[in-house]
């Protein structure tokens, strides 16, 4: 089994996240998850971090030495690590593992997460400081002697040991769902990311459309739409506590892309649509899903392709078939006439 190679197309996975499991089966479910990646020939995994999961550094070095070449793609907050400190993880890690390390830059987040650690940034400007904190991360990685001073950071004479292989330098992705992401996205070089919308009305800004975009989404398809469909419902059955949690998170976030997505269809399980929200409005995952036929979804995503975006992050694969299923999607995709 190997996934879709193609240039300019990047796919990666998602690494399950704590769920109080016991330590050995979370971490059984971890190692399995990142094997299937990797054999898939995915290009990475993306690690979360907030107050509720394990350490997504440990995670990433749980990851490396599980695989081949898959490189994690690690969640980094400013309020969780200084950027002289993810630096010398990344050049760390790289040095010890000859792996590429990636970095998912978070501006925010869960918002009792940030009250409790005292971070009431407002919106717009989380992310003018993980501006300045992803330019000191960079200049340390390049080499060199780095001395900045921002509105939120300030170094001087700061050197970073081991070096850094410039053919290891990190791929960077950050939310590019709001005006503030996608201005921080092209102020630091890094692939704007988002929850899309359904391809008729996920539009990418001309200036952005060669800058390798990126979106999260599930993918649930099989060769029969009904056999699909069946999967999808025993994975993502309803849950009356999940919509409860799902509406109270609405109520208090200030992220663009939760309250459009929310205002989105999914409410009603029986209805169906490729673009389908209903583990979203669940508090299952925070991405929408594409299910159907191999027919059905390839066609959603030879649109977005179409449209422009290279980079797919997938929600956690359930089985290692989800991926050669997955492979089969891009497949037929990539033989259509629209991209």
């Amino acid at each position: 089994m190997s996934m879709v190679e193609t240039e300019g197309i990047d796919i990666y996975t998602t690494c399950p996240t704590y769920d109080g499991a016991e330590s050995g089966a979370y971490t059984r479910r971890v190692r399995e998850v990142a094997r299937w990646s990797d054999e898939a020939g995915c290009k990475g995994i993306l690690v979360y971090t907030d107050n509720s999961v394990v350490d997504p550094w440990l995670m990433a070095q749980t990851i490396i030495q599980e695989t081949a070449s898959l490189s994690p793609l690690v969640a980094v907050q400013p309020a969780y690590m200084h950027p002289y400190t993810v630096a010398k993880m990344v050049s760390s890690l790289s040095y010890l593992h000859s792996r590429r390390m990636c970095l998912n830059l978070v501006a925010g987040g869960f918002k009792n997460d940030l009250i409790s650690l005292n971070d009431l940034t407002p919106h717009d400007k989380r992310y003018d400081r993980l501006v300045e904190y992803s330019t000191i991360i960079q200049r340390l990685l390049a080499g060199g002697t780095v001395s900045f001073e921002g509105e939120f950071y300030r170094v001087e004479q700061l050197s970073l040991k081991p070096p850094l292989p410039p053919e290891l330098y990190p791929v960077l992705t950050i939310s590019g769902s709001s005006d503030a992401g996608l201005a921080a996205a092209a102020a630091i070089g890094a692939i704007p990311v988002k929850y899309p919308e359904p391809p008729e009305k996920c539009s990418i800004r001309p200036e952005l459309r060669n800058s390798g975009c990126g979106i999260r989404v599930g993918i649930i398809a099989r060769e029969e739409e009904e056999d699909a469909w069946q999967l999808a419902g025993e994975r993502f059955p309803a849950d009356r506590q999940g919509q409860i949690l799902h509406n109270l998170a609405m109520k208090v976030s200030d992220s663009v892309w939760h309250r459009t997505l929310s205002g989105l269809n999914g409410h009603a399980q029986e209805v169906r649509s490729t673009y389908w929200m209903w583990p979203f409005h669940n508090y299952k995952t925070f991405c929408p899903y594409l299910v159907g036929s191999y027919a059905q979804v390839s066609h959603e995503i030879g649109r977005y392709l179409a449209t422009g975006y290279r980079t797919f992050i997938l929600d956690v694969p359930a089985s290692r078939e989800d991926l050669t299923h997955i492979n089969n999607v891009f497949a037929e995709a990539l033989q259509t006439k629209t991209i």
